[in-house]
């Protein structure tokens, strides 16, 4: 169980190719209640389903005053959030070459707005919830190929 002190956060992002169809998914864990969101995108990337996923899941938080604690298993998202977006602010984007611009955008308006401590966490590495939004995401795509 969950402590109710914050909310606990998991993302991933997956992408079939790269660009290809893409998926995304969060699971929100306040308690005893745990509420997933999930999509897809036909043509995309991995990090950009990465950074939607985490877009995504700070969207559905309901209450702007709680603390916030989440995790993701890409260092791309956790690192550009918490180390390098002021600078790319500051150099206009390092002079156009940042990819993604229109997410990072988003993700650090969502950010400035919440109290989010954002953690890395292994792949792969058996973690619940981790593991649960990795399924999800990958479910988006088998959905949309099974469907092609």
């Amino acid at each position: 169980m969950s402590d109710k002190k914050f909310l606990e956060i998991y993302t991933d992002g997956a992408c079939f190719g790269n660009p290809g169809p893409g998926g995304w998914a969060a699971v929100l864990i306040w308690g005893d209640h745990i509420k997933k969101v999930s999509g897809f995108e036909e043509d995309t990337t991995n990090n950009r389903m990465e950074l939607l996923a985490a877009i995504k899941a700070l969207e559905a938080v309901k209450n702007p005053e709680v603390k916030i604690q989440l995790y993701t298993d890409s260092q791309y998202v956790k690192n550009g959030i918490t180390k390098w977006i002021k600078t790319w602010i500051h150099t206009n984007w390092n002079k156009g070459k940042v990819k993604n611009v229109d997410l990072w955008i988003q993700l650090n308006d969502l950010n400035n707005k919440l109290t989010v401590q954002w953690h890395w966490v292994k792949a792969h590495n058996g973690l619940h919830y981790n593991e649960m939004v990795d399924k999800l995401a990958k479910s988006m795509i088998d959905n949309y190929l099974g469907t092609k």
